[in-house]
C-alpha cells in the first residue's frame, strides 16, 4: 500500500518531476483542475523551482498562444487523476505549434498497484461465472 505520509505518493511524485524540469522550462503547464490543491501546487512548485511561468489549464483548449512567445523549452505536467488523453491533446496542440521535440523525463517509476475492493471482486467473479 501507499505511503501515508502528508500527501499522496503520486502528488508527491509529481512535485518532485516539476521540480527537476522547472530550472530548464521558460514555461510549465500543469493539466488538472482548478479544483485540485495538487494541481494549484504544481504551478506554485514549477515557479518556485525556476520556470519563468507556470499556467494550470482543464485541458489545451484553455492554452493561449502568448504564453508561449521566446518560449524555447516547454515542461508539461499533470494532477494525480487526470486523465491521459488530456496531456496528449496538450502535447498535439503543442506540435502544432511547432514544438514537436518531446522529452520524457521520468523521475519515478510507479508501481503500486491497488487491490479491487472485495464487493467489487465479488460482483466481478459472479459475472464471470
Amino acid at each position: 500500500s501507499p505511503p501515508s505520509d502528508d500527501i499522496c505518493y503520486a502528488t508527491q511524485n509529481r512535485q518532485a518531476a516539476v521540480k527537476a524540469i522547472a530550472a530548464d522550462c521558460e514555461v510549465v503547464i500543469v493539466v488538472g483542475s482548478g479544483n485540485s490543491s495538487n494541481s494549484v501546487r504544481l504551478v506554485e512548485v514549477a515557479v518556485e523551482a525556476g520556470a519563468n511561468t507556470s499556467y494550470r489549464v482543464d485541458g489545451a483548449h484553455e492554452l493561449q498562444e502568448v504564453w508561449f512567445e521566446n518560449a524555447t523549452t516547454i515542461g508539461l505536467t499533470s494532477g494525480a487523476s487526470v486523465p491521459e488523453i488530456l496531456v496528449q491533446d496538450v502535447i498535439r496542440w503543442l506540435a502544432e505549434r511547432g514544438y514537436v521535440d518531446v522529452e520524457e523525463v521520468t523521475t519515478t517509476v510507479e508501481k503500486l498497484v491497488f487491490a479491487l475492493p472485495p464487493e467489487l471482486r465479488r460482483d466481478m467473479k459472479a459475472q464471470a461465472n
